[in-house]
């Protein structure tokens, strides 16, 4: 059976969203360009976000003490052995907020990874106060030579655990980086947690109505996990209540659930998180790797025998 998106996957992969565009497998090269963020530096806040440590999601080869021409070949060298059919990939500009520059800053940085051999893309991870109107403007002209890709840090759709996680954003504010974004037509991301302090499953089928409503080309789904040395970690530790921490098998069960409400349109690039377990301050999912994770997933589809979008309710 082929489902609105033209295969027989139960949902709306990123895998083939590439094939499609590129004709294979692109990959990407995660780059730490010594970026920081807004609620780091006391623009809008101090200690950034309380779940946060960047090394747990970067790979060995990401270190901003290395040029970011060299971090792109370490990480060309490290996928050519994990994933030999990669000809083609993406620079990831993924730690912390990539766009928290002056416009000139950021063209010198961007420049680097722009004029590395086999580069097709720039894959951009910031937050949506951190994007105005001329760096919009430049990232579409750039995607007149190459795909371009924003990626928001929204992770909820609620104010309140936005002010309590130290975002320093709004959700009003992600609404209108989306929209601008997509203006533009340039590839658009979004990035959820599903865990966040006092926020239940019945609140993330309830908020997935507004995520449908938004102009959106993919999305990223991680849950909730509590890192050693966070904000979050003291927080948990006080007050266990407050979060919601799935059980692998109770995560498979509520994602495939959620996914048969979610718009069929928006191309999934990731659906759980995975961080190496000597950071995690909680663990219940031990070792398992987000390729099995997602085999569970999809099996679990199946013999739900349902799909992204099985009970998607358009907006109106």
């Amino acid at each position: 059976m082929l489902y609105y998106w033209g295969d027989s996957r139960r949902f709306n992969s990123y895998k083939r969203f590439l094939q499609t565009k590129f004709g294979g497998r692109v990959q990407k090269l995660a780059i730490d360009a010594g970026f920081t963020c807004p609620n780091r530096d006391g623009t809008v806040g101090v200690g950034g976000c309380t779940y946060c440590v960047n090394s747990a999601f970067n790979p060995s080869y990401c270190l901003a003490s290395k040029s970011i021409a060299q971090q792109l070949q370490e990480g060309i060298e490290f996928h050519k052995n994990r994933y030999r059919r990669a000809e083609n990939y993406f620079a990831y500009f993924q730690a912390y907020s990539n766009t928290y520059a002056p416009l000139e800053d950021l063209k010198k940085i961007y420049r680097q990874a722009i004029e590395t051999p086999y580069i097709k893309g720039l894959v951009i991870g910031t937050r949506p106060d951190c994007i105005d109107n001329e760096k919009l403007d430049y990232f579409a002209e750039l995607q007149q030579k190459m795909f371009i890709s924003i990626e928001y840090g929204v992770e909820s759709c609620r104010n309140e655990t936005l002010q309590r996680i130290n975002r320093g954003h709004t959700f009003e504010q992600a609404i209108r980086a989306i929209e601008e974004t997509t203006k533009r037509g340039i590839h658009v991301g979004a990035h959820f947690i599903f865990g966040l302090p006092k926020e239940k499953p019945a609140d993330w089928v309830e908020d997935v109505h507004k995520i449908n409503s938004l102009p959106l080309h993919s999305l990223k789904f991680h849950q909730l996990q509590i890192i050693k040395n966070t904000a979050m970690e003291k927080e948990f530790s006080q007050n266990p209540t407050d979060f919601h921490i799935f059980s692998l098998e109770s995560y498979i069960d509520f994602i495939t659930d959620y996914l048969e409400l979610l718009n069929p349109k928006f191309v999934i690039e990731r659906m759980a998180g995975e961080v190496p377990p000597r950071f995690l301050a909680v663990n219940q999912w031990g070792t398992i790797r987000y390729d099995t994770i997602l085999q569970k997933i999809e099996k679990m589809l199946e013999k739900k025998m349902t799909h992204q979008g099985a009970k998607f309710t358009p907006p109106i």
